[in-house]
């Protein structure tokens, strides 16, 4: 029943029941006004939204995340303001219906939206200068839009845009606070676009992301989002799995552990994935742009991975592969917890030019975040925590041989039950090194080592819940 039909038939009701106690007063009334109020209520629901059936169920849902970022990079220091990349402001429709006791079927669509997105600030505006779409200002963008089929003894099976089965391998084994403020990815994340420097001067062009490998967010071992076939187990023991497929051709699979023991709560995630595409180049201004596959060498360009002309479109030998494990275990009576993590990606390309520049072809990332998570007051729960993040990430070819660069990172974050609102401030420190050749040079790296100038920032924002 509708919202303005019951409330009609309530007012239909409250006026039968004065009839009842007052004869006169009903016959003032007269006795078609139920028939005018049914009127009433039926031009009243030609003018409400509704869903589009009755048997489909509709839930509408996302949150809004934006921050203000106090920077410094030794030479130059700001303040911008704009939505936080590392989870992202959307909303979310999702849809279910029951088939059976057994079976539902159902679909998401999660739009995301952004007006300065805060990983592609750098030293010259928050504005974004990205050629890419996906990253532009003032942007709605589509994150997943998939279909589902469920069933609760064999688990689900989903198909359309979507996370992939290894898509925030690291990422989702944190369930304290810090997931939404402060993940794995977000130490790279909150780095942006903003250019190296060595002793006051930039290095060229080259940005803390092109020194940083791993396809999604500079971080080896997370995976993305992609049109994909996709299943996921039910649980048994704890334990769940995932594996997808898609994208010509990229898979991957999971393994999911959660459970309390004792006075310990753990959740578990470790995840093996590979792909032969690389993506697809775009030609753009200021600069070209990659989307979709796995842009494992570049976000800019796929050229390293082909083959040369005249057979340049072909990606035959390109290969990568990425795999990690990551942990949080938490003593429920005190709040005291520790997340942690190692992830890897492995890059083979068909190309003999760039294989001779691919020096370094693996990168690796490890990171380790104790805290303590309670609710010392009535507002909510307080997270406060600190981390420490090291990659070791390899070849750029011909911008970089290596690079070694260490995260140093703090921050507090209030919960506010009532308003599903999260309230926090984060402090990150970078630094590190850089390893160039002779081939580099021309790119603004340096032949040998070149010590970096830290990147320190400031982060302080809000995220509220719907």
């Amino acid at each position: 029943m509708s919202i303005s039909r019951a409330l009609g038939s309530s007012l239909c009701g409250s006026v039968i029941a004065i009839a009842l106690i007052s004869p006169a007063a009903a016959a003032d009334l007269g006795g078609d006004c139920c028939a005018d109020l049914e009127e009433r209520v039926a031009e009243l629901e030609a003018t409400t939204a509704r869903k589009g059936n009755r048997k489909v169920s509709l839930t509408i849902s996302g949150w809004v995340n934006e921050n203000v970022i106090v920077w410094d990079d030794g030479t130059e220091r700001n303040a911008y303001v704009g939505t936080n990349s590392v989870e992202q402001s959307r909303f979310r429709f999702v849809g279910e219906a029951k088939i059976s006791a057994d079976w539902s079927a159902g679909y998401t669509l999660e739009i995301g939206t952004q007006g300065h997105p805060s990983n592609q600030w750098n030293q010259n505006s928050p504005s974004s200068s990205s050629s890419n779409p996906n990253n532009q200002d003032n942007q709605l963008l589509v994150r997943k839009s998939y279909w589902f089929i469920k069933n609760k003894d064999w688990g689900q099976v989903a198909v359309g845009q979507n996370g992939t089965a290894t898509y925030h391998l690291l990422d989702d084994a944190d369930f304290t606070l810090t997931r939404n403020v402060d993940d794995a990815e977000g130490a790279a994340i909150y780095l942006s676009q903003f250019q190296l420097r060595a002793n006051g001067q930039p290095l060229g062009t080259n940005r803390w992301t092109d020194i940083l490998r791993g396809f999604n967010n500079s971080t080896p071992g997370d995976s993305a989002r992609r049109n994909v076939v996709r299943y996921d187990s039910p649980t048994f023991a704890g334990f769940s799995g995932a594996a997808a497929w898609g994208e010509d051709d990229i898979w991957d699979v999971a393994l999911t552990y959660k459970n309390d023991i004792g006075d310990f709560s753990v959740l578990a995630r470790a995840g093996y994935g590979q792909s032969n595409d690389p993506g697809t180049q775009f030609t753009g201004t200021p600069s070209t742009y990659v989307a979709g596959g796995t842009p494992c060498i570049s976000s800019s360009t796929t050229t390293a991975s082909s083959l040369p002309p005249p057979n340049q479109a072909s990606h035959q030998g390109f290969e990568c592969d990425w795999g990690g494990a990551a942990a949080t275990i938490m003593h429920k009576p005190t709040g005291l917890f520790v997340f942690g993590g190692w992830g890897k990606q492995h890059i083979e390309t068909g190309n003999p030019g760039t294989n001779a520049l691919l020096v370094e072809p693996d990168s690796t990332v490890w990171f380790i975040q104790p805290g303590i998570e309670q609710k010392w007051f009535s507002l909510g729960k307080t997270n406060i925590f600190a981390e420490y993040r090291h990659d070791d990430a390899g070849s750029n070819p011909g911008r970089t041989v290596s690079s070694s660069v260490n995260f140093w990172q703090g921050g507090i974050i209030q919960y506010i039950d009532a308003a599903e609102l999260s309230l926090y401030a984060v402090y990150e420190h970078a630094d590190g090194d850089v390893i160039g050749s002779a081939g580099t040079v021309s790119n603004g790296i340096h032949s040998g080592k070149t010590s970096l100038d830290a990147f320190q920032a400031g982060i302080f924002g809000a995220k509220i819940n719907f």
